[in-house]
């Protein structure tokens, strides 16, 4: 039987039921790493029956929330699946370092380790009432993480241009690193041409996340498996667009290859298509947001061309 399908005498999945499950797991949970901490916490050690039933205890909390974990099927949305596990793993992990604290803390007093980890656990737990309730919820997340990301990769990199030509200028002279007439240390005029070009495409990139994240809040829906499909196949492209842009940045600093920048800037100007004809394509692009799509997908090629024809002659 397929994870979240019915079975026979086996009611058909839903996610309220799902979401009540796995609270109330996570807050057993909550409640064992409590009682397992507070038994080791001062003289006298638990007898070996109290221990057993400990353990017992923790380890059905533990495959409980595993279970229910495992009820989530893969058609209610990767994105959310993802989260959900990552959450049910973070649980997981932090009842083993609970217990590993436990082992190895002295007898006679409660560790500083011991009351780290348990508070860790609560934390654990504590993540499920923030997760996100549905697929386009998870989607929204999901964007919205990596247009954080790629915001502060622009201003960072704005930041450096507009500092003068010295980006390590805030970094002391020596000679390991080389004086700061050094060429390897500041961009040259033509550098700065080039460089203009692919913020260009960084620019975009910010562009882009802001309009598909819009979009997704807007029109994304989790109501059909058609509908969850698309979210996810737009939250995983739109995922390699931080990455991509990061890459970028770091070609970008001297001394600059152009051939390097070049390839770092068709990759992420490729990403970016992709994740336009995909939006385009999606549910969450009715007709009213096809303006932005063209816009963008304009923005994309003009600034690859303008890299195209900036590195025509160093390659």
């Amino acid at each position: 039987v397929a994870e979240g399908e019915p079975s026979e005498g086996r009611e058909p999945f839903e996610l309220p039921r799902f979401w009540d499950a796995l609270g109330q797991t996570f807050q057993v949970t909550s409640q064992e790493a409590t009682k397992l901490s507070l038994a080791f916490s001062r003289p006298p050690l638990p007898s070996a029956e109290n221990c057993r039933k400990l353990s017992e205890d923790v380890q059905n909390a533990i495959l409980a929330v595993a279970t229910v974990y495992y009820w989530l099927p893969k058609g209610q949305g990767t994105t959310l699946r993802k989260m959900v596990r990552d959450a049910t793993t973070e649980v997981v992990e932090g009842m083993i370092q609970l217990t590993d604290a436990i082992l190895n803390a002295p007898v006679e007093s409660l560790s500083q380790e011991q009351l780290i980890s348990t508070g860790g656990v609560w934390e654990a737990c504590e993540q499920v009432s923030n997760l996100p309730r549905d697929n386009q919820a998870a989607v929204v997340s999901a964007l919205a993480a990596s247009l954080g990301v790629v915001k502060d990769a622009v201003e960072e990199m704005e930041h450096a241009l507009v500092e003068g030509q010295d980006p390590y200028g805030d970094i002391m002279e020596d000679e390991e690193l080389g004086f700061r007439g050094n060429r390897d240390t500041y961009w040259s005029e033509a550098d700065r041409r080039l460089l203009s070009s692919c913020m260009g495409l960084m620019k975009a990139s910010k562009a882009c996340l802001k309009k598909v994240l819009a979009a997704v809040k807007a029109h994304g829906k989790a109501d059909s498996p058609e509908h969850i499909a698309q979210l996810d196949d737009l939250a995983d492209i739109a995922n390699e667009i931080s990455p991509s842009v990061d890459e970028l940045a770091l070609s970008m600093y001297p001394p600059v290859n152009p051939l390097a920048v070049r390839l770092n800037a068709a990759k992420l100007a490729s990403v970016l298509t992709k994740v336009l004809e995909i939006a385009k394509t999606s549910h969450v692009c009715p007709p009213s947001e096809e303006g932005w799509v063209q816009f963008l997908t304009g923005a994309v090629d003009h600034n690859m061309n303008k890299v195209k024809n900036f590195t025509q002659g160093q390659l």
